[in-house]
């Protein structure tokens, strides 16, 4: 028991010196060595050294290794450390040593014997020699350069030191590195001595014999050819910019492998039709280019279409998206815990004091430049007790947007508006017009839509007569800002029969779409104050069981949205 009693005393009074809290600054008593190169270590003795939170040589901040106890810690000394004062600080002051600290200044050294015939552009090298630490930049230097080019440093010690090859220009490199000689002066390694290292670097070789096509911007391209992983960069600009419009080169969005290469055609700021475009590829780090030979036709169409959309309809369940809100003018799909901040703040502003009625604002509330800051959005609901499904209008839909969950489990207090009993609704105000394909006028459109053939919404594709109430010859008077699916025309579909799990069910049904100005719409004339008309493609429903109905259904659908609002006055 006495001997167990002897070996607990030492051994408490070791943690309560290590663990100790002191609210006092740090007292720096003394260090050794005073005087080493860098990446040598410093011992610091003093007291209350435990809550020391940054160390500096000079004006140099440098790294603490360990702290030992409350009375002693270790630091090392930094490439750029030229001498100075040692400062400790904790939350509570500095302390400051009482001498100079001063560096040696040793001189980095590599064995050439030991250094790699050769190495790829990118492949990790060991240096072995002296001093290393020493070193501040690792430099590789092709003949006749003056300004080397610096290797990342992996990891080093004194004695060895592992960089990646970076680029040079040309097939050998001397490697060189720079260091602080005496007095602060940043010196480089002799060039006599340093060794020499082939850098192999494995050009891209491209297939030019391809011929581009018309291309729409956010379509992808492929090239064939050889090393093309070793491309980091693809730009496409103007091949002819003229006066005040842009030669700046646009970025593409690639993905490269040794034998192949796609690339998506950037957007820039091409104008609507057909500009004609070169295409860049670089590699080595971007220091070598070449540009395909023949011209880009560059595409863009004078309307927004989004393909292969898919958002949920409120999902209740743990796998579920949790995004259900999406905008046909940025073409994203928006989540659930974004509405309130990020996609509809005006709405959760006036929490549903700001509507006369439905799609009609409070003379006084929302202002039109709030109206505006708001991006057109819709979403899909599952109503009549989750048995059906329904596209709504954020303005048509408090009802409706207090049942989306945030996150799983949906509760009272994790919905969209912020509680269950909560009246929000959106500020865009849209409604909706199912086409059916048994009238002539529709049954055209559907068959445009289904062809992929909608490359414009305007004026003139799209007529608005107030007078019939009509869009394009489409009698849009029975559009609404929530269409169910037993709607009149209905969708067309049936609800399968599923009490668990989910049914995919593939679809075609088109609706045509109408966003209007902060005016909202009149109900009695509902092609008034159109702002922009979308087309919606519904191409796949997911019906899935949630909280015993279809709340957990998913849908996919294709969006086509008007570019520029409508000028009436082509109209009159």
């Amino acid at each position: 028991m006495a001997a167990l009693a002897a070996m607990f005393i030492p051994f408490g009074c070791e943690q309560l010196s290590i663990d100790e809290p002191s609210e006092k600054a740090p007292v720096i008593e003394t260090f050794s060595p005073m005087s080493a190169p860098a990446g040598a270590e410093v011992i610091v003795e003093g007291l209350y050294l435990n809550n020391v939170t940054k160390a500096f040589i000079g004006d140099v901040e440098v790294e603490i290794i360990e702290k030992v106890s409350n009375t002693r810690l270790s630091i090392e000394v930094g490439q750029t450390v030229t001498g100075g004062r040692i400062r400790l600080e904790n939350p509570y002051g500095e302390g400051e040593s009482a001498e100079d600290f001063t560096s040696s200044f040793a001189v980095p050294a590599i064995i050439s014997s030991l250094v790699p015939e050769s190495a790829e552009l990118g492949e990790q090298v060991l240096l072995t020699g002296e001093n290393l630490n020493s070193a501040v930049r690792v430099l590789f230097f092709s003949d006749g350069e003056e300004t080397g080019h610096e290797a990342d440093i992996i990891s080093r010690s004194d004695r060895e030191v592992v960089v990646e090859v970076p680029y040079v220009p040309g097939d050998d490199a001397r490697i060189r590195m720079e260091y602080y000689s005496e007095g602060g002066v940043l010196s480089v390694t002799s060039a006599d001595t340093a060794p020499v290292i082939e850098v192999i670097k494995y050009t891209p070789v491209i297939d030019f014999g391809y011929e581009f096509t018309r291309t729409a911007v956010g379509t992808s391209i492929s090239i064939s050819g050889q090393y093309l992983n070793n491309i980091n960069r693809v730009t496409v600009r103007r091949a002819a910019p003229q006066e005040g419009e842009s030669g700046e080169e646009f970025d593409a969005i690639f993905r490269a492998e040794s034998e192949s290469l796609s690339f998506t055609v950037p957007a820039g700021d091409f104008p609507d039709g057909e500009t004609a475009t070169l295409v860049t590829f670089y590699w080595f780090d971007s220091n070598e280019e070449s540009e395909f030979d023949n011209q880009l036709i560059v595409y863009v169409p004078f309307v927004y279409m989004w393909q292969n959309i898919t958002t949920d309809c409120q999902t209740m369940n743990e796998d579920g998206m949790y995004s259900a809100f999406f905008s046909p003018q940025t073409g994203q799909v928006y989540a659930n815990a974004d509405w309130a901040t990020k996609l509809d703040p005006v709405a959760m502003k006036y929490n549903g004091t700001q509507y006369e009625t439905n799609n009609v604002f409070k003379e006084g509330t929302v202002t039109e430049e709030e109206y505006n800051s708001v991006i057109p959005y819709f979403f899909f609901s599952a109503v009549s007790s989750g048995k059906e499904l329904q596209i709504n209008s954020p303005a048509n839909s408090n009802s409706q947007l207090k049942n989306f969950g945030v996150s799983y489990p949906v509760t009272s207090q994790n919905r969209v508006p912020g509680t269950n009993s909560s009246t929000a609704s959106g500020t865009p105000i849209l409604t909706f017009r199912f086409l059916a394909s048994d009238n002539a006028t529709e049954a055209a459109l559907i068959e445009k839509v289904r062809n992929g053939e909608i490359e414009n919404i305007n004026e003139d594709l799209f007529p608005i007569d107030a007078t019939k109430e009509t869009i394009a010859g489409i009698a849009y008077g029975s559009a609404a800002g929530g269409l169910k699916q037993s709607s009149n025309p209905g969708w067309g579909i049936t609800t399968p029969s599923i009490t668990t799990g989910s049914q995919s069910m593939d679809t075609d049904l088109v609706f045509l779409m109408a966003y209007y100005d902060f005016n909202g719409y009149n109900a009695e004339n509902r092609v008034e104050n159109i702002r922009r008309i979308g087309i919606l493609h519904l191409k796949n429903i997911n019906w899935t069981i949630s909280n015993n109905d279809f709340r957990g259904t998913q849908v996919t659908f294709d969006c086509y949205w008007q570019k520029y609002d409508y000028d009436y006055s082509k109209l009159q």
